[in-house]
């Protein structure tokens, strides 16, 4: 957002103030690219010298907008720092962020989706269909064994485990190597990663079921 606030400054401003002066105010408020980012805008501001009709205005109305975006930017941090700092608080939230792919709004959100513990889910199965990951059978007279995903199910809680399964693929050695056996039986890269939040849903039910914190399994390795 930093980023549109500079490119709204009119080119006469960002001649003024130079390559040097805008890439050390965009490294001062943490602007990834500040050099390339300070050295482009003036290049460009250099480049232009006709004035062009209410540029001051939509300058000034740009950079309004701007800073209100900011402005509402920071509050969404503030209000993810009071979600984390009551997240902790549970006696769960250890249980929960064990899990790869899980922080502390994933964590958040599956608490508040679930009540936080496993009084309505009394089996792995039954917190799968609340979260959309158990397909329910969708049988007629002149068939059977028709699966289809549920009409009803939490969006946001099926959210938490689609979301952290993408990020366990890359941090988790359990969930690769469960998603490599996956492509190794012939499925496609979106079947792979929508077959593991299933196999996540039986992992947390776990876990959450012994009050046990989420190990990595090493892989079995023969004696030579």
């Amino acid at each position: 957002m930093l980023a549109v606030k500079t490119w709204a400054m009119a080119p006469a401003a960002l001649r003024r103030l130079g390559a040097n002066r805008l890439e050390t105010w965009l490294r001062n408020r943490k602007v990834r690219g500040a050099k390339a980012l300070a050295t482009a805008a003036v290049d460009a501001a250099g480049r232009q010298h006709t004035a062009v009709v209410g540029e001051k205005v939509i300058a000034k109305m740009v950079h309004t907008l701007a800073k209100e975006v900011m402005a509402l930017n920071e509050k969404i941090a503030e209000t993810d720092k009071l979600i984390e700092g009551r997240f902790r608080e549970h006696e769960l939230a250890d249980v929960i962020t064990s899990m790869p792919g899980i922080g502390p709004l994933l964590g958040g959100e599956f608490i508040a989706s679930t009540g936080g513990d496993l009084e309505a889910f009394p089996t792995p199965d039954r917190l799968a269909a609340f979260a959309g990951l158990a397909p329910t059978p969708h049988d007629s007279g002149k068939s059977s064994g028709n699966l289809h995903r549920p009409q009803r199910y939490h969006r946001r809680l099926q959210r938490v485990f689609y979301t952290s399964a993408l990020t366990s693929i890359q941090r988790d050695p359990n969930s690769r190597r469960f998603y490599d056996r996956k492509r190794a039986e012939g499925k496609r890269h979106t079947q792979a990663v929508l077959a593991l939040p299933r196999r996540r849903v039986n992992v947390i039910w776990a876990l959450i079921r012994d009050r046990r914190c989420y190990q990595v399994e090493p892989p079995v390795t023969l004696a030579a």
